[in-house]
């Protein structure tokens, strides 16, 4: 007889807890156990798996596991910014997020069965088998056949190629990218524990219909360039500088996104090597993302995605084919190529309207970027008709410029990061885009050279503007449980 996925018995009670509560509940006794002293990384685990067990699979990317497993991997580094109780909002943003898709109608009741592993004649065998599956959409077969490899080749080998068919599907769907590898990232710090329990909605995600299309364009790039040859250098110096900032301020005046994998396919010909690419991209992603006018604040995922993709290039053991379709099919996402047809004018921020601001302290600074997130005019939901289609009201601009003001007086970096973790913990409305943003903009920083790493921080204040205020139920629950 088939059976339910069951855990050990040391976490399996806080994963029913999870599942069982009723929505209206799950804030104030998720808390209660915190306070009670059951750790964060706990929590968030037990999230993880109960949404895992017990919410299937949306029919577009909205609802069940999705967001929740994509999510975990900034939400446990955004807790690391926070002091005292204010640590625990991000674990009850995702508990709640996760309680909430399990009770759904879209995707509950549901129960994630165990199955078992399935042998197609060895590895090459089961390989093709699983290729066989996802090509003819029999995401049920290739759940069987994926659990049989996790066992038998070397993890990374495995994720490598779940991902050859996740990458190409990006052209339909970011999310068929972005929820494999997201997931993949998360267990860094949950551990490998649950490696094959938690890339199961994964696998059965990527596999499912529609099948993974062509990309003859990119491919003909390669083949053009010889990339598969030529490209032999993975890691950047001091010596790419100028071409990493010339290629990647290309990007960022792009009006024509097909252009962008052309950039980087002659780049890395010449022989720009493929971290070096990778930050060339993240740079003019958020020239892009600043010239961006979305409203939406969803269309997070031309930062998410760049930085996804850096990641995923330093990743020991990912082919070098994957290395560069990751790099080269950035632009080909849904919600990053929307983006195209709502843009200003290069540079941006505006330099004269910076320029006009008057002088102010790094605390007067932090203060005034705070309140005109704080004080964005609020959505009339009853004109929305397409989300997608939402512009960012003049307001955000203001936003903006305070923070390349903030930025060019050279105050400190840290300072501001910590209040923009502050200010994203208070939306549940986009369903994690907003803490994803938000790590993604920290790493970015981090991880990109001088002059262009501040960009990320004015794109992570653009982000905090355009969510702020769209749905704050979690967080102001939480707050009213936290002062009581």
């Amino acid at each position: 007889m088939p059976k339910r996925v069951q855990f050990a018995a040391e976490i399996e009670p806080l994963v029913q807890f999870i599942e069982d509560t009723d929505p209206s509940e799950i804030v104030q006794h998720t808390l209660a156990k915190l306070r009670d002293g059951v750790s964060m990384q706990r929590m968030l685990t037990a999230s993880a798996l109960a949404v895992t067990r017990s919410a299937d699979l949306p029919p577009g990317h909205h609802g069940g596991p999705l967001h929740p497993l994509a999510g975990l991997h900034a939400v446990s580094h955004l807790v690391e910014r926070l002091e005292g109780e204010q640590r625990f909002v991000p674990i009850l943003q995702h508990v709640a997020l996760a309680n909430k898709h399990i009770h759904q109608p879209l995707t509950g009741p549901y129960t994630l069965m165990e199955f078992e592993p399935l042998d197609a004649g060895g590895v090459e065998a089961t390989k093709q088998a699983f290729l066989t599956a996802a090509g003819r959409g029999e995401y049920n077969k290739a759940d069987h056949y994926f659990l049989w490899l996790w066992e038998h080749v070397p993890p990374i080998e495995a994720f490598d190629l779940l991902m050859s068919v996740a990458i190409p599907k990006n052209v339909l769907d970011d999310h068929y990218f972005i929820f494999p590898a997201f997931t993949w990232r998360a267990l860094e710090t949950l551990g490998q524990e649950y490696l094959p329990l938690l890339m199961r909605p994964t696998v059965r995600y990527v596999s499912r219909f529609p099948i993974a299309p062509g990309v003859p364009e990119i491919e003909a790039l390669i083949e053009e360039h010889e990339l598969l040859t030529r490209v032999t250098r993975q890691q950047s110096g001091e010596d790419e500088t100028d071409v990493i900032g010339r290629v990647g301020e290309a990007i960022g005046r792009c009006d024509v996104y097909a252009d962008i994998p052309v950039l980087l396919a002659k780049a890395l010909a010449d022989g720009l090597s493929l971290e070096g690419a990778g930050e060339a991209l993240s740079i003019g992603a958020a020239g892009l993302f600043l010239r961006s006018l979305t409203g939406n604040p969803m269309d997070v995922h031309l930062h998410t995605s760049a930085n996804l993709r850096r990641y995923l290039i330093g990743l020991d053991g990912l082919s070098l084919k994957n290395k560069l379709l990751v790099l080269l099919l950035w632009h080909t996402g849904p919600e990053v190529r929307s983006t195209a047809r709502r843009m200003v004018p290069a540079p941006q921020p505006d330099p004269e309207a910076v320029a006009a601001l008057p002088y102010r302290t790094q605390d007067e600074l932090l203060e005034a970027i705070t309140e005109s997130i704080y004080h964005q005019p609020q959505t009339d939901w009853a004109t929305v008709t397409n989300l997608g289609q939402m512009r960012a009201v003049p307001e955000v601009k203001e936003t903006v410029n305070l923070a390349q003001q903030y930025v060019q007086y050279g105050y400190d970096a840290t300072a501001l990061m910590t209040r923009l973790a502050e200010i994203v913990c208070h939306d549940n409305f986009t369903e994690m885009h907003a803490f994803k943003h938000h790590q993604a903009i920290v790493e970015e920083f981090y991880a990109t050279r001088e002059p262009w790493r501040w960009m990320h921080l004015v794109s992570g204040a653009q982000a905090a503007a355009i969510s702020f205020g769209k749905n704050m139920e979690i967080y102001e629950a939480a707050l009213d449980l936290l002062h009581a």
